[in-house]
């Protein structure tokens, strides 16, 4: 019997700041940031113990990721407009004409075209797929809100 836990990121504490750009548009083309808590559900069937998945290591391994994301500036190095240039202790950053240079270890490089709510969420859910190995888990879904009452939710099958 297939079931699911889930984790609420605002009242779990699993949460991070951050900054990012999103240049597709007029008004998040602009560096701005975000407080964001990370939502999970985990379906499976429950093991001999009687549980899908530990509360405790699902919790900690969300938390492992935001802390990887918090207060960082958060870098798409797969978008097609945005040129990124990793220079000794720096990065520049150019959208729209705008040049940006953080120190890179304020930044959070990530693998993907877009640091959207949606593209964010895809993220945490690849990475915490690497991080859990039970094998009675079929599907996750990660919820990532950008402030209170607005996110975007993604699943994610489970291959065994």
């Amino acid at each position: 019997m297939i079931g699911y836990i889930r984790i609420d990121g605002w009242k779990a504490g699993i949460k991070f700041s951050a900054a990012h750009i999103i240049p597709e548009y007029e008004k998040c083309g602009r560096l701005h940031g975000h407080s964001y808590a990370i939502h999970a559900k985990v379906y499976g069937n429950p093991n001999e113990k009687g549980i899908i998945i530990d509360f405790i290591h699902l919790k900690n391994s969300l938390k492992e990721i935001a802390e990887e994301l918090d207060h960082k500036i958060l870098i798409p190095e797969k978008h097609k407009s945005v040129k990124v240039k990793k220079l000794d202790d720096y990065v520049e950053l150019i959208n729209n004409g705008k040049r940006y240079l953080f120190p890179k270890e304020d930044c959070a490089f990530l693998p993907v075209s877009s640091t959207s709510a949606e593209s964010l969420a895809h993220y945490i859910a690849d990475r915490l797929a690497c991080k859990i190995n039970e094998k009675n888990i079929t599907e996750i879904e990660i919820g990532l809100d950008e402030g209170q009452g607005q996110g975007a939710w993604v699943k994610r099958r489970i291959e065994q």
